[in-house]
């Protein structure tokens, strides 16, 4: 506890510590007066003179604590203080929505270690990256869900983003209107200065007859509720935008011919947004940076430094070492001439 205790003790003046070099000159000259001032005579024997009492044993205390009071005084001096830093972030955040598809596409290992897996680990980096926004976690496969409400609380969030997983809860499919009305929704009451949605998917609209709003129609009130959208399209294959029949596609990956860059591209640009397309992490990482620096909040770090003053209990030493040596002299250890 000691030894941690000192180890986070900063000096304001340390060249202070020049003084301890006085406590050599002070034994040598302590040593000097003491051989010289003591009486001498000439006798045949010294063993009547072996004898040694309590207060032999205890001559050399005072000068001790005399040291230790000179050596508790040049740390007092050199101005031993503790510094407690402190920064306080304040700002206008930008309310934003990370509307994330988790159908079972997104398991695909076309980027390794999965589409999903990458996704998770880029949003937990933007997360981290915007210290005074609100942001919220929007899922959709066959059916949307409100994973995590708009919040301040990032590790509440990055808990949530790292237990994704595709087809884990949700219908098969891929609603991506009701995903965008969904997170549309979380922003409805937002009072933020800019309203974002970032839409990540893999694949085109594939809703089930359950479906209730359609793509176009969760554009418009995106639009009417000046909320804007960053889409992104997912996959490392080259995409295309293709009817589906009742022939299924040949390809290995065959959900690359799913993604409707058309329609993603429509949302972005109709509400002030832009689009992008994702082949890879790296890719996935500038893309998420780029947005990080169309989107700025206004941030303020404020840094406070507090410094604890702890030259006391070493000036508190110091004349308590003076004090004991003072007292040994006069009591226990008192000279008659």
């Amino acid at each position: 506890m000691l030894y941690e205790w000192i180890r986070n003790i900063d000096f304001l003046w340390p060249e202070n510590f020049i003084l301890l070099g006085l406590l050599p000159l002070l034994v040598w000259f302590y040593s000097r007066k003491s051989s010289g001032r003591e009486a001498t005579m000439t006798v045949s024997s010294v063993s009547p003179f072996k004898v040694k009492s309590l207060k032999t044993r205890l001559r050399h205390l005072p000068f001790i604590f005399r040291c230790l009071a000179l050596a508790s005084l040049v740390f007092a001096l050199a101005r031993p203080q503790k510094r407690n830093d402190q920064q306080q972030t304040k700002g206008e955040g930008i309310d934003i929505v990370l509307c994330m598809d988790v159908s079972g596409s997104m398991g695909t290992r076309d980027i390794l270690p999965s589409r999903m897996e990458v996704a998770k680990q880029v949003a937990e980096d933007f997360v981290m990256a915007r210290p005074v926004d609100r942001i919220g976690l929007v899922i959709f496969s066959g059916e949307s869900f409100t994973q995590c409400p708009l919040t301040t609380d990032k590790n509440t969030l990055i808990h949530q983003i790292q237990t994704l997983e595709s087809r884990r809860f949700l219908k098969d499919g891929t609603v991506i209107g009701e995903g965008l009305a969904t997170a549309v929704d979380r922003l409805a009451k937002s009072n933020a200065k800019s309203k974002v949605i970032i839409l990540l998917t893999d694949g085109k609209e594939d809703a089930p007859d359950t479906r209730l709003i359609d793509p176009l129609t969760a554009l418009e009130i995106a639009r009417s509720r000046g909320v804007k959208i960053y889409s992104i399209g997912m996959g490392a294959a080259q995409s295309t935008i293709v009817e589906l029949t009742n022939k299924q596609p040949t390809d290995k990956n065959p959900s690359a011919y799913f993604l409707d860059e058309q329609l993603l591209n429509k949302m972005a640009v109709e509400t002030g947004g832009q689009y992008f397309r994702a082949r890879d992490k790296e890719s996935l990482q500038g893309i998420y940076a780029r947005i990080d620096k169309l989107e700025k909040s206004d941030i303020q770090v404020v840094s406070y430094k507090r410094y604890i003053e702890l030259f006391y209990p070493f000036l508190f030493a110091a004349l308590s070492f003076l004090f004991l040596e003072v007292l040994l002299r006069f009591t226990l250890l008192r000279k008659f001439p």
